[in-house]
């Protein structure tokens, strides 16, 4: 009998709006929660979620029935709208359209999970848009400068 068997593990990176550094520590735990949750609900396996004020990170399990867009659409319309329903803040909030995904071998999952966990101390030396860069330059991921996340304004 035939069957399918993968194992594809993503690093997807995503920015607020604008880049406005916006995510409080107060409820970022919680987004952090349902946003397990939805990637739960759509049968693949969260493994670790951290970011900043103006992103985050995610690196998951990955099914095949399901695109990473598609996933990646999900998690971010349906928690834009928790945060607005749940109104944790006082404008809109929204995610800045575009994301990176990065696929990575089991044995590199120690690392990026460290590196995901250690958000605050990384930031604390190199800039969003430095570590965002290095990413693409690492996976030899042409880009155009144009189309990078935009600044906080």
């Amino acid at each position: 009998m035939a069957n399918t068997y993968t194992q594809i593990h993503i690093h997807a990176v995503f920015s607020v709006q604008n880049r406005l550094c916006i995510i409080q520590d107060h409820w970022k735990d919680e987004l952090y929660k349902y946003i397990t949750g939805i990637i739960k609900n759509n049968g693949h396996k969260a493994l670790v979620i951290n970011g900043m004020p103006d992103h985050i990170h995610v690196l998951f399990g990955l099914r095949p029935a399901q695109s990473i867009s598609d996933l990646l659409q999900d998690i971010k319309g349906s928690s834009s709208k928790w945060i607005n329903d749940k109104k944790l803040l006082k404008g809109r909030f929204s995610w800045q359209e575009g994301y990176g995904a990065f696929s990575y071998k089991k044995s590199d999952l120690p690392s990026v999970i460290n590196y995901i966990n250690n958000q605050e101390n990384h930031h604390k030396k190199t800039t969003f848009r430095e570590e965002y860069i290095k990413l693409l330059q690492e996976f030899e991921i042409e880009y155009k400068d144009a189309y990078i996340f935009k600044p906080v304004l």
